[in-house]
């Protein structure tokens, strides 16, 4: 079924990225960037509960199937970070791959809410479909500030 692959895959991802996250926000030279991606760890976080509460909205035991789209975004992101000098270069490297993660999750939530038929997981995508559309319209004013 497309619809409970694309929510183990979203499930996968958000994992991966609230593991990845944290890692940025170490190497960020900007306070508010830094503190920017740690609250999206947060939110992250938040995501996760809310498809754990879909999956069992739909009778279903949360699991996670291996995205490689996520995974390929966040390797080709620790790589540019990590080969970019500190500083406004790297916090610039930063922002670009966070937007690319943030821009995946946008993609899938908006997919999986047009899918579902249960009004219940809808809701809880489309809170997550918000809180991720803040994130990178958040990101992509750092990186104009910049």
């Amino acid at each position: 079924d497309l619809f409970a692959h694309g929510l183990q895959d979203i499930y996968y991802a958000a994992q991966q990225i609230a593991k990845t996250l944290p890692e940025f926000a170490q190497k960020a030279s900007t306070p508010s960037l830094s503190a920017h991606l740690n609250d999206h760890v947060e939110a992250t976080r938040g995501q996760i509960r809310r498809l754990e509460e879909a999956f069992g909205a739909l009778g279903q035991t949360p699991q996670g199937v291996t995205c490689q789209a996520i995974l390929g975004l966040i390797e080709e992101g620790e790589e540019i970070v990590g080969e970019t000098a500190g500083g406004p270069l790297r916090d610039a490297a930063i922002v670009a791959s966070a937007r690319a993660i943030a821009s995946y999750e946008i993609k899938r939530y908006n997919s999986l809410i047009a899918w579902t038929g249960n009004p219940k997981v809808a809701e809880l995508l489309q809170r997550s479909l918000a809180e991720e559309t803040e994130r990178d319209r958040r990101l992509a004013a750092f990186a104009e500030a910049r």
